[in-house]
């Protein structure tokens, strides 16, 4: 029979191990991926940005070369990401599959005008550059308009930086959430064993001696968690790298690391300090009070 209470006592304590184990790999497992999120947002706003069109309209009457002459100067200009020629024939195509019939056979001729499609680098997403950039255009002899929103670059630039707040202070309520439930965890761990702290203490044991071993096991739980957290990012960025693997991949070996860094560090560290003081309180508490 005590044989039996002996083996259920421990394998309470080790569940006890495991459930904080487990509940604290899912709070880094949160916190890391908020951390690669607020490292992608500068990346996600680049990449908003550099996916708008703006269209140069060409002369109807341009001839291919020039019109590609001009792509290749653009090519060329520093706000340019990436161009395309969309030739009248092109045009033409890609209208009557998005209208389901064929217009041209309507009208016996082909209205569209040649242009050239732009995606601009994030730094030049704004107004005020588009405005400078549309006046210089317009100086091509092959250029009859460039077309381009105002109110959607503007609405771009706004949500952009609204994204950016809201991750931001969602991050530092989910890290402050995070840090409460980690510490809660851990004290409950602690506050199971109070009669083995304050027993140590009553036989002569030091405050040291006896906040050494419930340190280093803190240490340990905080390394299996981080790396199990660390494990788990890394398989999401592998399910979700398909679709998004412009802002998030493997291969971003910097920020995986910075991030993997940071939730090691993260656990370990929140372990060790929560630890230290709730094991510090039991110390502290006389034999009376450790019953409340």
């Amino acid at each position: 029979m005590p044989l039996d209470s002996n083996q259920r006592a421990v394998w309470r304590m080790r569940s006890s191990f495991i459930s904080s184990i487990i509940s604290t790999t899912f709070v880094l497992y949160a916190l890391g991926l908020l951390g690669l999120l607020l490292i992608n947002v500068d990346r996600l706003s680049t990449y908003v940005k550099e996916n708008l069109s703006f269209s140069i309209v060409l002369r109807e009457d341009v001839r291919n070369a020039d019109a590609e002459f001009l792509r290749k100067t653009l090519d060329a200009s520093p706000y340019v990401k990436e161009s395309e020629f969309i030739s009248k024939e092109r045009a033409a195509q890609e209208l009557k599959e998005a209208l389901g019939e064929d217009f041209l056979a309507l009208l016996k001729y082909n209205p569209l005008s040649p242009s050239i499609e732009l995606k601009l680098h994030a730094a030049w997403t704004n107004n005020d550059s588009l405005q400078a950039i549309s006046a210089s255009l317009m100086n091509a002899p092959q250029v009859t308009e460039v077309h381009y929103e105002p109110d959607l670059v503007d609405l771009v630039n706004t949500n952009v930086h609204k994204l950016s707040s809201i991750i931001l202070a969602f991050s530092l309520i989910m890290s402050f959430i995070a840090l409460v439930l980690i510490n809660n965890t851990i004290r409950i761990s602690i506050y199971a064993r109070r009669f083995i702290i304050k027993t140590m203490q009553l036989v002569g044991a030091t405050a040291a001696f006896v906040q050494r071993p419930f340190l280093l096991r803190a240490v340990r739980h905080g390394f299996y968690a981080a790396f199990l957290a660390i494990g788990l990012i890394l398989l999401s960025v592998w399910f979700i790298q398909e679709d998004f693997a412009t802002l998030v991949n493997l291969h971003q070996y910097g920020v995986l690391t910075l991030v993997s860094i940071f939730v090691l560090l993260l656990g370990i560290t929140i372990n060790l300090v929560t630890t230290y003081f709730a094991v510090g309180k039991y110390l502290r508490l006389s034999e009376g009070d450790l019953y409340y």
